[in-house]
């Protein structure tokens, strides 16, 4: 054995990192002299005074060593589990497993098949982009692996974006290939008309004949039929595997400088931006995750969260670095726990939404049963609750170290709660995309007995920013700063927002560090707008920081807002939609909770042409100067039924995504003007004002929709 410790650097580092700091002491330490006029010091993890962290192991640079380390080591350790579907009995069988050995071969054989396709088209060289379209499955990330190991790299395609943002992105990303799952087959050569880049098409689905199929009727010939018509080829992944091991050309690994992917955005009020990152960007963020994980070799993943966005990508690098195996769920996020319960993680990274959902879950069998299980389970949970957040025995003297562990509880009630959602293995539970509400996170850490903590990130920091640290009990942050990013606050007047500001200063979260993107592709004009002049990426996120130095969010500064599952929404947009189409509303103000999937609104009616429209409805004559009845109107199920159907038929046709629609909302007669504050002089509305305004109608609305039945449940 060795003299001083068998753990690979990479575990020493990172365990040395994960240390939290003396007690008392802040996890993000401002650096002294460093504030400027408006801006509050810069803040550092607490280990990381002098230089960030930009990788845990100088042999490891880029995404490609990351893959190549952990495939040395553990060769014929799980890597790419899968569950195969049994058409004879209709069902999905247990997972199956690539090893690290298996993968390694079948990636490279892979890159080199592709590096040759497009050399057959004339493209040669390296350091061009092939697209990505399909879910999550062994094979995305089989594709990901091949492109970096001939220093090409992957650009995403995903559904939420809809056919024309996918067009989009083919043309400004220049794809001469799309790698798919076989149902994008046909849109891709729908799109083919207007996509003369693209040239190659490569199915990750069998194309070969069936057991009772003609050859001539098989899936490749059909398809080749539809491709040599519109100048497409297509190709089978086999048989781009084997191509390339015919060729027996080598590896090219990738540079650190060199881009991993161009991630594009969901684009707000213009078409998606294309963050361009970089091997090494990818392994500081890697290399932050581990710390905050407390990383373990030989773990197990579930991937669901999907690839496409870089969250669900940091979290297999993740995987990959410390050689864990990583099991791809079957499809359907409704049997989400079907896949849990084979497969058992130790890590599951997730989201509120689906977080939500869990406790909720939970709630229903333990807490909220009657008789003496409810009554048991509520003082299992008063009790482990008190645990995690433990008074002084007596006054003055210190508390016990808080936990969420019960020697007794976890045994007789924990293990059986965890383990009706396959968590009975997890010790990390991770929440990111959107704020996890604090009672939540804390009921899920005493109900699972595991740390439940949450982070903050954007695709422009590789989905890593801040963290909450292990030693770390409260909630509502999303703690202090990953070691491979440092930050600061602005001061935001046109807001109220000060680094002035007492107890804790506020402003607009700035950041910049080893994984903070440098721009985006081919876009100077908004590459500007999101840098300050000396090279602070500006989140838009309003925050505050506490003397420890943990950062909550508490606004967003530009109008975009972002739901719990996620996606952003430019509610302007919307509402200038929904002006146009429905003539009868004069003005509009849509809303989306971070913690809600829905949105909401609030519109001023146009009291000449809702009189007759609510007329006709009611059948009976409204005066438009008569505003004791329009107002009686605006309350009326049968006028709010109607106005729905006009806003879902002006919403299908601008191809509003579901969550791009509004649910519930309220008609009134002027809800903003000038006079009570609402409008600017030039009739803006007042954002921020008026969700502070309006609040408890928002809460109410929320309500509203909740108590609507919902469609499918977990």
């Amino acid at each position: 054995m060795p003299l001083l410790s068998s753990k690979p650097l990479y575990v020493q580092k990172a365990d040395d990192y994960h240390q939290p700091p003396p007690k008392g002491q802040p996890y993000s330490i401002p650096l002294r002299g460093s504030e400027q006029s408006g801006r509050s010091p810069i803040y550092r993890h607490h280990k990381c005074r002098d230089d960030l962290l930009d990788t845990l192991d100088p042999s490891v640079t880029t995404a490609h060593e990351m893959f190549e380390y952990a495939a040395q080591r553990f060769p014929h350790a799980p890597c790419l589990g899968y569950r195969p579907y049994d058409s004879s009995k209709q069902a999905y069988g247990p997972y199956e497993w690539l090893d690290y050995e298996t993968v390694r071969k079948r990636r490279s054989d892979f890159g080199a098949g592709l590096v040759e396709l497009h050399a057959r088209e004339g493209i040669q060289g390296a350091n061009y982009g092939v697209g990505l379209w399909c879910q999550n499955r062994p094979e995305w990330q089989l594709t990901d692996l091949a492109c970096m190991s001939q220093s090409l790299y992957s650009v995403s395609l995903y559904d939420t974006l809809g056919p024309d943002a996918s067009e989009y992105i083919i043309q400004h990303a220049e794809l001469a290939s799309v790698v798919c799952s076989l149902p994008h087959v046909p849109t891709l050569i729908r799109l083919k008309a207007r996509l003369p880049n693209l040239k190659i098409l490569v199915v990750l689905d069998s194309l070969e004949p069936g057991p009772n199929e003609k050859p001539e009727l098989s899936k490749q010939q059909l398809l080749n039929s539809m491709a040599e018509d519109v100048g497409l080829k297509i190709y089978s992944l086999d048989t781009v595997e084997k191509l390339g091991a015919s060729l027996g050309k080598p590896n090219n690994p990738p540079k650190p400088s060199d881009p991993i992917t161009i991630n594009y955005t969901s684009g707000t009020t213009g078409p998606p931006k294309g963050v361009l990152l970089t091997h090494a960007m990818c392994v500081a963020a890697t290399s932050s995750s581990l710390v905050s994980i407390a990383v373990k070799e030989n773990s197990v993943a579930l991937s669901y969260l999907p690839l496409a966005h870089i969250y669900g990508r940091l979290l297999e690098h993740t995987a990959f670095w410390s050689g864990s195996r990583i099991g791809y769920f079957h499809g359907n996020i409704l049997e989400l726990v079907d896949d849990m319960k084979l497969l058992r993680p130790t890590n599951f990274a997730s989201v509120p939404r689906l977080l939500n959902r869990f406790g909720g879950a939970i709630k229903a069998n333990t807490v909220e049963q009657p008789g003496v299980k409810g009554a048991l389970s509520r003082h299992i949970v008063r009790t482990k609750l008190a645990n995690a957040n433990p008074a002084p025995k007596v006054p003055g003297s210190t508390p016990p170290s808080p936990t969420y562990h019960h020697v007794l509880y976890d045994r007789i009630w924990g293990r059986k709660v965890a383990s009706a959602l396959g968590l009975d293995h997890a010790t990390t539970v991770v929440s990111g995309s959107a704020p996890l509400d604090p009672s939540l996170q804390q009921f899920l850490r005493v109900a699972l007995s595991s740390r439940v903590y949450q982070g903050y990130g954007l695709t422009e920091t590789y989905a890593i920013a801040l963290t909450q640290p292990v030693d770390d009990f409260t909630v509502g942050n999303c703690g202090g700063v990953v070691p491979g990013v440092e930050a600061c606050l602005l001061s935001v007047p046109d807001m109220e927002y000060s680094v002035e500001d007492k107890p804790y200063p506020r402003g607009e979260l700035l950041l910049r560090g080893a994984c903070v993107f440098t721009g985006y592709y081919k876009n100077p004009e908004e590459t500007a707008k999101a840098f300050t002049d000396d090279g602070w990426f500006k989140t838009g996120d309003i925050a505050s920081v506490d003397e420890r130095g943990r950062f909550r969010i508490i606004d967003r500064r530009k109008n975009v807002l972002k739901l719990a599952q996620g996606e952003y929404i430019s509610p302007e947009r919307i509402e200038g939609v929904y002006l146009s189409s429905c003539t009868y509303l004069a003005q509009a103000f849509v809303h989306g909770d971070s913690s809600q999937t829905s949105l909401v609104a609030i519109f001023g009616i146009q009291p000449d042409v809702f009189a007759p429209f609510a007329s006709k409805i009611l059948s009976r004559d409204i005066s438009p100067t008569d505003f004791a009845a329009l107002k009686r109107a605006c309350d009326e199920p049968k006028v709010k039924e109607a106005v729905l159907r006009d806003l879902d038929k002006a919403g299908r046709r601008k191809k509003f995504a579901g969550y791009e629609r509004v649910k519930s909302f309220r008609l009134m007669l002027e809800p903003f003007t000038i006079e009570n504050e609402l409008l600017t002089p030039t009739l803006k509305l007042k954002r921020p004002v008026a969700v502070k305004r309006f609040r408890a109608l928002l809460d109410d609305l929320y309500k509203e929709d909740a108590e609507r039945p919902q469609k499918a449940k977990l």
